[in-house]
């Protein structure tokens, strides 16, 4: 079930008005809705899978209980890494096996050893990258002594299984979600007006945005040998625009949906085209991602104390694991350390906080120096995408040697005007809304209504114009 189908926008309404005018007086009862419609949203993509899902739940919740009430530390890290193992184990199995297997195979090929390997065909199930690490994080934080373990199964699950969040993020951590989910929820219009907004601005993302911009993408990608290297560049500017849309687009409407419910989610992306250096740049950018390896990796294997060295080999290692999470796919990895190369001089030179306010912060225009930085900066995150874009290595460095050639000085074959003007339009909104959560929170609110409302209506009418065929969101596949 896309959130934008129209499967998705029957489910809604139905669930929110059992939520708030069927259950409301039994929180309890509440969150039982939650489950079970939780549980029937992932059924939609493969119910087959709803077993795993539901297995890795009872996994977490069972060995929280076990860590929690644990008399001895040996017995605590007994069932702290039975949990660990179990789940990066699925995890290796559905999305790392063939690549492991193939990647063997390849290199003891070097010493004249001819391998098959036995390759398994799996379906990936959608949103385990997600589901995981909502779990190793509950495991972790009790291991550590940061939570005590949750008893009631049902709030638990809700924690894990959210809908909004299930397939595609944001990363969420028992610290924040599950309070929420404990305490007495009351119906907000304000909250509800203002959740509705953000699935609007989502969905144009997704639709008027990603999706027109994947059509110019993926043409130049797959036939990317017929093109020159300015038609290519074209190609790689509208895949970086397509994966933003795309993935924030996402969290938008995840983050506008919970709030529904009375829900915050952690925020995902805070504008990240208009960093001013890289570092930056993976601040705003899948902000519960890059946290998340940020406390549970960086941090324990040292972080930033052990002088440059360290904070070197660390930032590497980061970058380095947050591309083999994308997939199994050496063109992931790459794109991992190219990130790491960039954002290296900064952490070298101890410069990488030197961007914590977002650009020209009460100012219409950026300064000169600020449009430069943020240029540099886009351009290097244009060029780190093409390897995630591109289908294989040999294709990423074909595309490449193509756009550093003659050729990128000649016209673009490939004329899509439309997609520019929305790319255009949907940047201004972003830069004018970029000191709120969210651009649309506070744009337009102090207009008169009748051009509030022609602005909400224009969207409404490109997201209804633009929707063809569903077109699936790309983190799905991660």
């Amino acid at each position: 079930m896309l959130f934008n189908s129209l499967s998705f926008a029957i489910f809604l309404p139905i669930v929110y008005f059992l939520y708030w005018f069927v259950t409301s007086k039994s929180l309890k009862l509440q969150n039982i809705l939650l489950l079970i419609s939780s549980y029937y949203f992932y059924s939609c993509w493969d119910w087959r899978f709803l077993f795993l899902l539901i297995f890795s739940t009872l996994l977490d919740y069972y060995t929280g209980i076990k860590m929690s009430d644990a008399k001895n530390h040996r017995s605590k890290k007994f069932w702290f890494w039975l949990s660990v193992t179990i789940n990066l184990g699925f995890l290796g199995v559905f999305k790392y096996y063939n690549f492991f297997a193939e990647s063997f195979a390849d290199a003891v090929s070097v010493f004249g050893m001819k391998v098959d390997p036995w390759v398994l065909s799996v379906v990936l199930p959608v949103g385990i990258s997600f589901y995981t690490f909502h779990g190793l994080s509950y495991v972790i934080d009790i291991y550590k002594g940061r939570i005590k373990a949750e008893k009631n199964f049902v709030d638990y699950s809700v924690f894990v299984s959210f809908f909004p969040l299930l397939v595609a993020g944001p990363i969420e951590r028992a610290t924040h979600l599950l309070p929420q989910i404990q305490k007495e929820r009351k119906f907000d219009y304000q909250k509800s007006v203002d959740g509705l907004r953000q699935i609007l601005w989502g969905l144009f993302k997704k639709v008027v945005i990603a999706d027109q911009c994947a059509e110019f993408a993926n043409l130049i990608f797959n036939n990317s040998a017929d093109y020159s290297g300015s038609t290519l560049l074209l190609g790689a500017v509208f895949f970086t625009f397509q994966i933003y849309g795309d993935f924030s687009g996402y969290s938008d409407i995840a983050l506008g949906t919970a709030r529904l419910f009375g829900i915050e989610l952690l925020q995902n992306f805070s504008f990240p085209y208009f960093s001013r250096d890289i570092a930056e740049f993976w601040r705003r950018w899948h902000i519960s991602l890059s946290s998340w390896f940020r406390d549970y990796l960086y941090i324990p294997l040292g972080g930033s104390k052990g002088g440059t060295w360290m904070k070197v080999r660390n930032t590497f290692i980061i970058f380095l694991v947050s591309g083999f999470w994308h997939g199994a796919n050496w063109t992931f990895i790459v794109w991992g350390l190219l990130n790491a190369l960039f954002i290296m001089p900064s952490i070298v030179f101890n410069t990488n906080r030197n961007n914590l306010e977002i650009v020209a912060k009460g100012k219409y225009l950026p300064s000169l120096k600020e449009l430069l930085m943020m240029t540099f900066t886009f351009a290097l995150a244009v060029f780190a995408w093409i390897f995630f874009r591109a289908n294989d290595m040999t294709h990423a460095i074909k595309i490449v040697s193509s756009i550093f050639s003659k050729s990128l000085f000649s016209i673009p074959t490939v004329h899509p005007i439309l997609p520019l003007i929305f790319i255009l339009f949907f940047m201004i909104v972003e830069w004018f809304g970029r000191e709120n959560k969210y651009a649309l929170q506070k744009l337009g609110l102090n207009w008169p209504s009748t051009f509030r409302y022609i602005f909400y209506y224009l969207l409404v009418f490109c997201i209804i114009y633009f929707s063809g065929e569903e077109q699936q969101f790309i983190y799905f596949q991660f």
